[in-house]
């Protein structure tokens, strides 16, 4: 015998409906980052919750802009390409490009980089946490 039978079949669609309604306990987060103002605000459910100072690519290093996903994050990175540079709490989104830390902060707030996204390492580990937390399918990059 089903748990359902006997019951009417609109009470069994609604109580099935009512479930499928139930939203996700993760949450949309957007990582919001404006090369011009040199500034990374983040928002999770469309709620602000994070403004800090980056550095973006200087003159020859372009940062791409444009709107992406996570593709990989890595905790523990060094960059093969320039010279064994630690990249903490990566979060890659477009070939080689990533936002992680820096040990560099005191030229946060103004182009310093080879292209990525660099944060102070404490706002890159909350980053990279949250992000870990709710997922690369719902977090999105967007740089302009």
């Amino acid at each position: 015998m089903s748990l359902l039978s006997g019951w009417r079949p609109a009470v069994a669609a609604a109580i099935v409906w009512s479930l499928l309604s139930i939203p996700s306990a993760l949450a949309d987060v957007v990582v919001h980052i404006d090369k011009a103002a040199q500034r990374m605000s983040v928002s999770v459910n469309g709620q602000p919750r994070y403004n800090w100072p980056i550095s973006t690519g200087r003159r020859g290093y372009g940062t791409p802009s444009g709107v992406f996903r996570p593709q990989m994050m890595a905790r523990r990175w060094f960059s093969r390409k320039y010279y064994n540079s630690p990249m903490p709490h990566s979060i890659f989104f477009y070939h080689g490009f990533a936002i992680h830390g820096t040990t560099d902060i005191r030229r946060l707030g103004g182009p310093a980089s080879h292209g990525c996204v660099r944060l102070h390492p404490s706002n890159a580990a909350t980053l990279y946490a949250l992000v870990e937390r709710n997922g690369r399918g719902n977090t999105r990059i967007e740089i302009y």
